[in-house]
């Protein structure tokens, strides 16, 4: 079986381009993680509060990430995308949040294939109101389940190459040294 988080390629024009493994499609909320030893999808949680993913949101293969997992991705598409779907996408920018005292960084990325978006190559080329509801999904997903958050504002795509450049590094040294599992 192909471990989506070991044995999918992340991508040939790295870090600008790379392959994303969708976990959460847009609207949902449930919380699906990837197990990291099978491969598989888990349920998390059904999310506390009255709100939904406002984007695709899963991971870039072969990445790890300063809160111990795979690095975030949100994907914007027109349509939600379905779990463990592999969508080709491209950074336009960055967004840190600090959760349980980690920095979590989610790259914000739109999908090559999907005509609507592939022309952004920057955050500031979605709608204004677009950026502030998924900055405010950040802000406010785990409100009733008793946890704060930090969450930045979004910061250009060259921001973000530097993050999924050091997620690679970091994945594959640690995978060297036997420290993954599997």
């Amino acid at each position: 079986m192909t471990h989506p988080w070991h044995d999918v390629t992340p991508g040939e024009n790295l870090p600008r381009e790379f392959t994303v493994v969708v976990e959460i499609p847009s609207g949902s909320k449930v919380k699906y993680e990837l197990d990291k030893q099978t491969g598989m999808l888990r349920l998390d949680r059904l999310l506390y509060s009255a709100v939904h993913y406002p984007a695709n949101y899963g991971f870039i293969p072969q990445t790890y990430a300063e809160d111990d997992d795979p690095l975030d991705v949100l994907v914007v598409t027109q349509e939600p995308v379905a779990p463990l779907t592999l969508v080709r996408a491209r950074t336009i920018g960055l967004m840190t949040m600090v959760d349980s005292g980690k920095r979590d960084h989610k790259i914000l990325a739109v999908a090559m294939d999907d005509p609507e978006y592939n022309t952004f190559h920057e955050a500031s080329d979605l709608p204004v109101h677009r950026l502030a509801m998924l900055r405010r999904f950040f802000q406010d997903y785990k409100t009733l389940e008793g946890k704060a958050v930090e969450v930045d504002d979004f910061q250009p795509a060259e921001t973000s190459l530097p993050v999924i450049e050091a997620a690679l590094s970091d994945y594959s040294e640690r995978r060297q040294r036997g420290l993954l599992g599997r």
